[in-house]
This record gives C-alpha cells, structure tokens and sequence, in this order.
C-alpha cells in the first residue's frame, strides 16, 4: 500500500488494537505490520532504533514515527479525523482524562487480569479484579445517561478505553454488572470500521 500508516502490531495486544481500531473507524489508509514478539523482533537493532521502547503498537507515517497507543490515537485524530477529538478545552481535557485512565486502572485491572489468563503473567489476580471493578464501575457510572464517554459523538476516548474492556471476561471479569458500559461497548461495535480484536492465544508476551 503506497502512502499508507504502517502500524507495526501483534494481533492479541489491546494497545495495538485500539490503533487498529481507530485507523478503520476514521478510515485511515494503514497495513499492518505484525511484530514477531515470540522471536524478539520488537528487541531487535532495527525495531529499537526506531521505538526504542521495544513495544508495540508503534506508527510510521512518511517520515513520522510514533510509539504509545494513546499518543498515536492523538496523532492520528488530530491529523485524519479531528472529529474524534474535541477542540474545545474543556472537552479536550475530559478526553484525557480517559486516555490516562485507559493507561492506567483499565491496564492494572482487567488488561492484567487478562495477562494472567491469556499470557500466564505473574500478577496478582485478587489486586487486577479489585482494580477492574473499581474502575468498571466508575465507567458505568460516568455513562448514566450518555451514548459516549465525552460529548454526543464518539472520540478516542472510547476508542482507547475499548480492546480491554471488550476482552475484560478473558481475565475471569465479568461485565454482566455494568449495563451502561455494555451499552457504550456495543455502541463502538456498530460504528462503520469497527475492526475486533482477537480472543485466543497462548503463551507470549504482548507489550
């Protein structure tokens, strides 16, 4: 594909998905690239030269490389598809605050509670579903009454809350208590793009 993203992945990474994601829902141009994480390729000379970080999702955009799922989802909605980020400051704000939430209580609860089922993680199972009902059930809180996390349409912050909470029953977390949040999963679903993410793996380690 000339002129296209490339988002270097790997198929069972919810950070990669939600790139993934996002390119089909804004109808980005992108290939994917699927990253070799059992044979190491996200360590080699040539991938840390360019993401250091050694992970994945990571983008290249011409001459642009971007590295971090959420930094990404910024990138692209404010080059591609400013649509699905407000530009007013207060609406900006509320985004961020769910790409700091997405990076954080929904990756140590249920994205951890998933590592321990999916990839054999070595965490504490009792501390990932402590953390995944706290932060589900702030979620399904916020959404009383509101279709989207931020606003009437939806942004990237749904995008980026989405891959963990979809797949938050592979970890042993059930969302049958939350309704709203349910709601707002099925809501993404039925975006024109939507992309899933796939459900079954077996022992490697996903960045």
């Amino acid at each position: 594909m000339s002129n296209a993203i490339r988002i270097h992945s790997f198929p069972l990474s919810g950070h990669a998905h939600r790139v993934i994601l996002f390119a089909g829902l804004a109808g980005i141009h992108h290939e994917i690239i699927n990253v070799d994480l059992g044979a190491g390729a996200h360590k080699s000379d040539a991938y840390l030269a360019k993401n250091p970080a050694g992970q994945v999702p990571m983008i290249e955009d011409g001459e642009t490389v971007i590295s971090d799922s959420n930094a990404i989802l910024v990138y692209l909605a404010r080059k591609y598809a400013p649509s699905y980020i407000p530009n007013d400051p207060v609406g900006e704000a509320e985004v961020q605050k769910f790409l700091t939430l997405a990076a954080g209580e929904l990756a140590f609860g249920p994205a951890a509670a998933r590592l321990i089922n999916v990839f054999k993680a070595p965490l504490d199972k009792d501390f990932t579903h402590a953390t995944a009902a706290k932060v589900l059930g702030k979620l399904d809180a916020h959404l009383n009454g509101r279709e989207w996390l931020v606003g009437d349409a939806p942004t990237i912050a749904d995008v980026a809350i989405y891959s963990y909470t979809a797949h938050a029953p592979e970890g042993d977390v059930s969302l049958d208590p939350y309704a709203n949040v349910r709601r707002l999963l099925a809501n993404i679903e039925a975006l024109d793009g939507f992309v899933p993410m796939p459900t079954t793996a077996v022992g490697l380690s996903a960045a």
